[in-house]
């Protein structure tokens, strides 16, 4: 099994968390999001504890709820002693309506409008990731009205390539993302925000990228972010006193990804930021890291039902499922690779075959795919297909496309199951329209 909360129980079928997958498609239906609670919070852990341990007071894992929002997650995390970062007025809707405080809410985006803007100080979010000069300005201009001084952190890009695919690259010096390094931009960024009356500035932000399984370029970050973070106090009297180092690590999607090591990682950043900041004379700052995909990505799998089994005589096996790219479009975007499974057919008989296909889905698009060649017992019309590591990017990315209603998302624990995010109907599909 890819993870230790997958097995297969005396029926033959793939159990998640000690609960058996086609039980879950009886009680609610399939297309079905299923996400392992203990999971969440064991992975939240291992950020929490060795970021805690390892930096200075105040350093913090902050989820990063693009990966997966919705407001069941955010008691979850918060319980284990993380920040949340958020991208959009909607995200943080979603957070404080579950209860979240606000004050622990990092704002991100590279286009905040004015009314972002207005709603997020107005929610009372406790810092901003400043991301353009533009933002700023306005930034420091509502906060003036409103007689705040906001904290905020600048979204700088240090121009590392961590070797992940194109569109998961944030960190590059082209990119939309951030203001650069490089070109001597971001040292005006800094100017003009020390200048500013209405905003405090307490340090920088960078995101390299996504799917990093080593701590090397995390090291190369932490280097120009303190080599920059010397020339800016040297010249301005500027001390940072917050890195925020973006992203987590990568996730095991196939048998061939590796096992990442996270306390490991973290601790191999600690010491060479350590190292950095004593040849420098430099304070230690605290540290924000942002997971998300390796906080919710493995405690998600997602439930499907066969529905066509094709054999193209001299081409191609397909399996057709009552989903896709509608409720995960990472294929069709990333041609991202992942581990599917039959759940209903787990321990086959002798004589039951192994069938070499494609999974397809519903959607009238050639695009609509799962997976490509992968190996499974074969199934019947009506077997349960298993998806694995789909908690992140999958809820957040679904879509309508066709008119298709979302599916539902359930989340285990302990041996038992609760519905978390009803399953859209018809009549939700048209509600807002006229």
């Amino acid at each position: 099994m890819l993870y230790d909360n997958l097995a297969v129980n005396e029926y033959g079928h793939l159990t998640i968390a000690g609960v058996d997958a086609l039980d879950l498609v009886k009680e609610y239906g399939a297309p079905l999001y299923v996400l392992d609670e203990d999971r969440i919070r064991k992975n939240a852990r291992l950020y929490t504890e060795s970021i805690t341990k390892l930096f200075p007071p105040g350093s913090s894992a902050l989820y990063a709820g693009k990966a997966l929002c919705f407001r069941g997650i955010y008691p979850i995390i918060e319980s284990e002693g993380m920040c949340a970062d958020v991208v959009s007025p909607g995200e943080i809707y979603t957070a404080i309506s579950a209860g979240f405080p606000a004050e622990k809410l990092f704002f991100h985006g590279n286009n905040k409008t004015d009314a972002d803007i207005a709603y997020a100080l107005d929610s009372g979010v406790g810092c901003f990731i400043v991301d353009n000069v533009n933002e700023l300005i306005e930034l420091d201009r509502q906060a003036g009205e409103r007689g705040i001084r906001q904290d905020i952190l600048l979204r700088v890009s240090v121009g590392i390539d961590p070797h992940t695919f194109d569109a998961v690259k944030t960190g590059k010096v082209d990119s939309q993302f951030g203001t650069p390094i490089e070109t001597g931009q971001a040292e005006g960024i800094v100017k003009m925000a020390l200048s500013c009356e209405n905003v405090a500035l307490n340090g920088f932000h960078s995101h390299i990228g996504s799917q990093i399984f080593e701590s090397d370029p995390f090291c190369d970050q932490v280097d120009i972010l303190l080599a920059f973070a010397c020339d800016m106090r040297d010249k301005y009297g500027f001390t940072a006193s917050v890195f925020n180092l973006g992203g987590g690590f990568g996730v095991r999607y196939v048998a061939s990804d590796p096992v990442v090591n996270i306390p490991s990682n973290i601790a191999e950043i600690a010491d060479h930021l350590n190292r950095g900041c004593e040849r420098t004379g430099f304070p230690v700052p605290r540290i924000y890291m942002e997971p998300g995909r390796s906080i919710v990505a493995d405690a998600g799998v997602t439930l499907y039902e066969t529905g066509g089994i094709k054999v193209v005589d001299g081409y191609r096996n397909y399996i057709t499922v009552n989903g896709g790219m509608t409720d995960n479009p990472r294929f069709a975007l990333y041609r991202s690779s992942y581990t599917v499974l039959n759940a209903s057919r787990m321990a086959p008989d002798a004589d039951e075959e192994l069938f070499v296909c494609t999974v397809a889905g519903r959607c009238c698009e050639s695009g609509d795919r799962i997976a490509e060649d992968i190996i499974i017992t074969k199934p019947s019309r009506g077997d349960i297909i298993a998806v694995l590591t789909t908690g992140a990017y999958n809820y957040s990315m679904s879509s309508n496309y066709n008119k298709l209603p979302r599916p539902a998302l359930v989340i285990v624990s302990g041996g038992e199951s609760r519905l978390a995010v009803k399953r859209e109907t018809f009549e939700d599909l048209v509600a807002r329209e006229l």
